[in-house]
C-alpha cells in the first residue's frame, strides 16, 4: 500500500474501532469494547505507518 491508503484505512479502523467501543459502553459488553480498543490501536499504526512512508519518500525526493 501507499502512504495515502495506509493514512485512509487506518483513519477508517481508528473510526471503526471508535464506533465499536461506544457501542460496547452503551450496551455493557466489554468483550465489543475490547475488539474496538484493538480496532483502533490499529488504526493508529496504519496512520504511522503511512506517515513514515509518506516522510521516506520526501526524504528522497529531496536528495
Amino acid at each position: 500500500m501507499g502512504s495515502t491508503s495506509d493514512k485512509v484505512a487506518g483513519k477508517g479502523n481508528e473510526v471503526a474501532g471508535k464506533l465499536k467501543q461506544a457501542a460496547g459502553d452503551l450496551t455493557d459488553n466489554p468483550k465489543l469494547k475490547a475488539k474496538g480498543t484493538a480496532q483502533e490501536a490499529k488504526g493508529d499504526a496504519q496512520q504511522a505507518k503511512g506517515k513514515i512512508k509518506e516522510a521516506g519518500k520526501d526524504f528522497v525526493d529531496r536528495l
